[in-house]
């Protein structure tokens, strides 16, 4: 689902505030990654735009969320709007730790990433949210590909999560089915939530679908960090990931040669900021209202320019 801005907006976007040359430290353009969900291309465009607002050249690329720390280490890529501690920390840390990575700072977003399932079936399963009782019900979530295993319903493949193994280590009677975009995933909670028709699946916040549906997430044991490294940590001795998903901040993270090239991008992006609430309300926008993102990015800069303003400074 790869999104840019339309080449119109971009140009007035890009002129309104262009300062001399002499102003930025250098026109080579910085290159932002875009991924495949919409919140995150919003961020992305957002910062860009403000980016563009104060001098700089901008380019977006379309980037696998995991497999692009390889171009931010070599500098191939530049920022990475949205490393999510629930999925992203692993592979942000071991960036960082070459060195070749900054991480810049929370988002101001707080990620939650984990198995879900409409209210109604706690009718059929009235021992959830515990990931016991769901798994005593395997069977009611099962379709006809899967039975009598349950199905549970996971994100892109790209996303990573660890459903696979926490499946195996919790020796769940679940077979993980990975949805192919993020569209394909929430058009099919829509379907069985007005059929009422059995689902448990990955949904995550912010987004607008915990807030148009009822439901919950499911509990598993709390995670530690131990129980994705130490196999012999939580209830099975002998595989990790026998635990829930991590939650906590959505970070942004750059080349470390952005810092010396781009000194004032650098300082402008460790001070972008936006709010689940805010976020969840342009996802909304864009996937429920059908307004453009160009169209919901450009109303953000014009509502919030004394805002992004500040950052420019």
């Amino acid at each position: 689902m790869k999104t840019s801005l339309i080449c119109g907006l971009a140009g007035a976007l890009s002129l309104a505030a262009m300062p001399a040359l002499a102003e930025v430290e250098s026109t080579d353009p910085i290159k932002l990654t875009l991924h495949d969900w919409t919140g995150q291309l919003l961020t992305t465009n957002l910062m860009g735009e403000v980016l563009k607002k104060a001098g700089y050249n901008i380019d977006y690329v379309q980037a696998d969320y995991i497999a692009q720390f390889a171009g931010l280490k070599t500098g191939d890529l530049h920022v990475a709007m949205e490393i999510w501690e629930t999925t992203g920390r692993e592979a942000m840390d071991e960036a960082t730790g070459t060195g070749n990575v900054q991480n810049l700072g929370e988002t101001g977003m707080q990620a939650i990433e984990e198995w879900w399932y409409p209210s109604y079936m706690k009718e059929t399963c009235p021992g959830l949210p515990d990931w016991e009782a769901l798994n005593a019900c395997a069977e009611a979530f099962s379709t006809a590909e899967t039975a009598p295993m349950g199905r549970y319903l996971g994100g892109p493949v790209t996303w990573g999560g660890f459903d696979d193994e926490r499946v195996e280590a919790l020796e769940m009677d679940f077979e993980v089915v990975h949805a192919g975009t993020d569209a394909a995933l929430f058009a099919e909670l829509e379907s069985a939530y007005q059929r009422k028709a059995p689902i448990v699946l990955w949904v995550y916040a912010p987004h607008w679908a915990p807030t148009k549906f009822d439901g919950e997430f499911v509990e598993f044991p709390a995670y530690t960090s131990e129980c994705y490294s130490d196999p012999a940590w939580g209830s099975n001795p002998d595989m990790a990931y026998d635990c829930g998903k991590p939650r906590g901040p959505i970070w942004k993270v750059a080349w470390s040669g952005v810092e010396d090239k781009w000194p004032g991008a650098h300082a402008i992006i460790k001070s972008f900021n936006i709010d689940n609430q805010e976020m969840g309300d342009m996802v909304a926008k864009v996937d429920l209202e059908s307004e453009k993102l160009d169209d919901v990015v450009a109303n953000w800069m014009t509502t919030n320019e004394s805002r992004w303003q500040e950052w420019i400074k």
